[in-house]
Parts: C-alpha cells; sequence; structure tokens
C-alpha cells in the first residue's frame, strides 16, 4: 500500500516569519533550520522561516508541494553505537522563488516581523558584480541575479518602508563557507548603496541598526543523495525510512549528528535567537578566530596529515582508518598503524601545537574523532587527497612550525606526514583523466591512482621525480618551495633532515612497515 505523504501527516505551525533565507540546498535545511526548529520547540523562539530561491531554477516547487515540510535523518555514533535521529521540520513556513514572483518576495522587506537573513550561495556568491552578462546590476531589476545586489535592494526597500526606523535592522548571517562572510557580504552591500547613490541616510541606518555577521558552521550535511543506495531487502535507504515513519518525504535531509555554530557579532543577539537556551551547540563571540583554527588545524588537519600515509598503506576510507572493526560493505579490514598515526598525530602533536584552552581543544578533538567513525558517511581518501599541497600550507603547516618553535625540536609524526606527502606525488606522467582533468598518475601496492592538484603543482612533482629518487635532494626542492608553502621550510632546524629521513625510510620499505615502525 502506497504511503501517504507528509503532508498529510504532519501539519505546519503557523507562526510570525522572522527569519528571511536565501537557498534551499540541504545544509540550511539541516544545520540552521533545523535549529529554529528546535528554538520554536524548547526555547519559545516562536519564528517561522521563509525560504527564497536565489537562483532562477531550484527545488521551490518541491518544498510547496509538500508544504514545506520535511524531515532530518541525523545518523552517526553515540555512546559508541550507530545511532539514527529523526525529526519533522515544521519551522518553514513557505518558500517563494523571486523570479517568478516578484512581488510576493519584496512585500517582506515591509514585515515588522522579519528579523533574520540567513544565506547559504556558496564562498562564490558574495561578490560585487557591476553587471552581469553585459547587462548592468540596478536596483529596479525584479529580482537582481547577484546576492549581494538582491540584499541590498532588499535593505534598501525596508529602510523605505520603515522610514529609517532604527528598530527594524535586520541581523545578517551569511553561513558561505569563508572566513570573512559577513566582512565581505557588508563590503559588498556598501559598494552597491554607493553605486546606485542610496544616500547617506541608508547608509547610516544599516550601519546603526543592521549587524552583519560572520560565523563558522561545522557539520557534515550529505543531504538526499546517500539515501537512495540500495540496502539488503533491495530497497533504497530512503524507502525504507520513510516505511519505518509512515509518510512519504521527497526532501529527505541526511546529515551528521554532530553540529556547531559559531557567530561573530557585534553582540550577542540571543535574547532574540535563542538557540543557546534551547540546548545548542552554539557561541555568539566578537572574535571567532580559535574556533576557526581549532575546526582548520583539527578536523581539516587531522584529515591532510593522515590520509596520504594510509591510503599509500592500502586504506581506502577514513572509517578504514579509525574504526576498530570493519562497519559495512565497502570498507577495508581496519589499519591498527594508520589509526594509531592519526589518533596520535591529533591528540599528541596538532593539539599540543595550539594556543587555547588544551582541555576544549582535546574535546573537541574527541568530537572529530567520534565523527571520523560514522559508519553513514564513508569518506574516500582519494577525495579528501585532493590538492593536498595548498590543503597541507592552510591545515598541517602551522602545527608543525608551532611545534616547532614551542619545543624546539620537529614533531615525529608531522615530519612523517610531510614525507608522505612528497610520497603521494610519486607519478612522472601528466595525463587526462576521464572528466577532463590534468592528473599526475602516481603508484602504490595496489595500482595505479590520480592525483588532481593545480597544474603547477602537478608539473613541479612530475619533474621532480623524473629528475631523482634522492630523499635528501627530493626533500630539499619541496620544502625550499616558496611558491608552495610561502617561506623556505628547509630554515626550520632540523625539518630537512627529518623529512629526509622519514623518505628515505618510505622508499626503501614502502608505506606500510615505515607507517608500521613510526608509530611503535
Amino acid at each position: 500500500m502506497a504511503l501517504k505523504s507528509i503532508k498529510d501527516v504532519m501539519k505546519t505551525v503557523q507562526r510570525p516569519e522572522k527569519v528571511l533565507q536565501f537557498g534551499e540546498g540541504g545544509f540550511l535545511r539541516a544545520f540552521v533550520d533545523w535549529q529554529i526548529d528546535i528554538a520554536n520547540e524548547k526555547a519559545g523562539f516562536n519564528g517561522n522561516i521563509v525560504i527564497v530561491q536565489p537562483l532562477e531554477k531550484g527545488m521551490i516547487d518541491a518544498m510547496n508541494a509538500q508544504d514545506n515540510l520535511y524531515t532530518t535523518v541525523l545518523r552517526g555514533m553515540k555512546d559508541g553505537k550507530p545511532t539514527v535521529e529523526t525529526r519533522c521540520i515544521n519551522s518553514v513556513s513557505r518558500s517563494i522563488n523571486p523570479y517568478t514572483n516578484y512581488d510576493e518576495y519584496i512585500a517582506l522587506a515591509s514585515s515588522p516581523d522579519l528579523r533574520f537573513i540567513v544565506s547559504n550561495t556558496t564562498e562564490a556568491g558574495i561578490r560585487f558584480d557591476s553587471e552581469i552578462d553585459g547587462v548592468p546590476v540596478t536596483l529596479d531589476q525584479k529580482p537582481q541575479k547577484n546576492f549581494p545586489a538582491k540584499v541590498t535592494a532588499f535593505l534598501y526597500k525596508r529602510f523605505q518602508a520603515f522610514k529609517g526606523d532604527l528598530s527594524k535592522g535586520m541581523i545578517l548571517i551569511p553561513c558561505e563557507l569563508s572566513d570573512q562572510a559577513g566582512l565581505n557580504l557588508r563590503i559588498n552591500i556598501l559598494r552597491y548603496a554607493e553605486m546606485w547613490q542610496l544616500g547617506p541616510d541608508f547608509i547610516n541606518w544599516f550601519d546603526e541598526a543592521c549587524d552583519v555577521c560572520s560565523c563558522l558552521v561545522d557539520r557534515i550535511v550529505p543531504g538526499y543523495f546517500p539515501l537512495l543506495s540500495k540496502e539488503e531487502n533491495g530497497k533504497t535507504q530512503a524507502e525504507n525510512l520513510c516505511e519505518k515513519l509512515g509518510y512519504e518525504d521527497k526532501l529527505l535531509d541526511s546529515a551528521e549528528l554532530f553540529h556547531f555554530w559559531v557567530i561573530e557579532s557585534k553582540k550577542p543577539h540571543e535574547d532574540e535567537l535563542p538557540l543557546v537556551k534551547a540546548g545548542l551547540s552554539v557561541k555568539w563571540v566578537q572574535n571567532m578566530d580559535y574556533y576557526h583554527t581549532r575546526k582548520v588545524r583539527i578536523l581539516n588537519g587531522a584529515h591532510t596529515s593522515s590520509v596520504l600515509a594510509a591510503y599509500l598503506a592500502g586504506s581506502n576510507y577514513v572509517q578504514d582508518i579509525v574504526c576498530s572493526e570493519k562497519v559495512g560493505s565497502g570498507f577495508n579490514e581496519p589499519n591498527a598503524d594508520a589509526q594509531k598515526f592519526m589518533h596520535d598525530i591529533i591528540f599528541n602533536e596538532i593539539v599540543p601545537s595550539i594556543d587555547g584552552d588544551q582541555e576544549d581543544l582535546k574535546k573537541y578533538a574527541q568530537d572529530v574523532w567520534t565523527r571520523f567513525q560514522n559508519p553513514f558517511n564513508p569518506h574516500r581518501l582519494i577525495e579528501i587527497s585532493l590538492n593536498s599541497v595548498a590543503k597541507y600550507w592552510t591545515r598541517c603547516l602551522p602545527s608543525v612550525t608551532q611545534s616547532i618553535k614551542k619545543n624546539g625540536s620537529v614533531p615525529k609524526l608531522l615530519g612523517f606526514s610531510i614525507a608522505a606527502l612528497i610520497s603521494f606525488y610519486n607519478g612522472t606522467e601528466i595525463k587526462d583523466n576521464a572528466k577532463g582533468q590534468k592528473c599526475l598518475i602516481s603508484k602504490r601496492d595496489e595500482g595505479e591512482y590520480e592525483n588532481l592538484d593545480t597544474l603547477p603543482v602537478l608539473e613541479f612533482f612530475a619533474a621532480l621525480n623524473k629528475e631523482t629518487k634522492d630523499a635528501k635532494v627530493k626533500a630539499n626542492k619541496v620544502l625550499s618551495n616558496v611558491e608552495f608553502w610561502k617561506e623556505d621550510l628547509t630554515k626550520y632546524a632540523g625539518l630537512e633532515a627529518a623529512v629526509a629521513g622519514h623518505l628515505a625510510d618510505i622508499q626503501k620499505n614502502g608505506m606500510k612497515k615505515a607507517l608500521a615502525e613510526i608509530v611503535k
């Protein structure tokens, strides 16, 4: 028997519309909208979200077809066991396509209830365009294609509607994956205000009444597509989930259990958006540098410093490294040496190298370790390896150099990770792959693989590998490459000799034996 639709089983809840959201994708729905749904239930926020489709094509029709109801499917490890938690989200009141229903969209600028704007239009979306496809970006377009231009026009309409009332300003929280999304959005709004000659009164109102926040978002949201994989009964994960839920939901949104949101603002807005009161992992701060550093160095740094060695040792997924036993079909048997390498590099070298509360850093590192074990989000090492040189510079090198400065010696495992990076780029031939991408054809015991990076990086390693096999020469040329590291790393006492020694061990014994030896 066919299942009923979610809208026949669940009901929408009428509340004041306090949040305008640019973007209907899986991330915002499983992160921001999920949190606001909980704030409605547990902290009396009493506010709904209006979703605006930022591009001409999107999934607004699918949202409205379900009365904007959908289910989040949170999956991960909890208390050492795989756990699934579902929640029907009723915090979205309506979804609007401004390209076909502009009047309904712009009428929101006059709403006295509206207070927040959130977005996720990709970091490339926060840019200034004076024209698009040869057409000038103007105030009277309905709507503007550029996201900051849309926001500027919306805010100007609001300024006019309320005659510059300072109590009707907006709190903007762009969730694009950029360190300075808030700052960049604010700058671009001011540029459009100047280009369109909106006047000093509007600019003063924007500066005094509005708060444009930067933020750090931390949750892996695979979305709907992983739920399309088949399970043992021949049905997809989505079909089986809907049968358990008792309704059909074409907008299921999967995410990990973990969430963390740091919002950098002029002042805390917890009184208006009571996320902390609702028990959510949210921080309102005036400077989020520490949290950004914590995430990049521990979460991202753990990946980049560990996965290249693990891949060369035969592992294919993060779960092959961090899990003590095989967690499902498709995964390899656990690699105990790779597991110890990643664990020790995080807790013994990366965490101590970071300035800040060591207990907080260790707790976050433990959360990261648990997240890596999530069997529901298989993460391929070869995908993590994309652009490893640039990633190593931003994510890992600060841990290396700060550890040397603090301790006066080269951290053993991080030093080995540089040798592993050099070993990973071991090819001599650059080819176009099936997708037309330039790649370096490299080898491990299990066969060939494709190194994907910028062409200058690939050309450097191809030339180096043709020129020499000598570990000392390779270590010197890689570490002294200022284009890679923005400095000559051979100036750090002992680093060149350490990397050369590790590289020689890898070349002589292979990665599996070298990895086993380094973690003894």
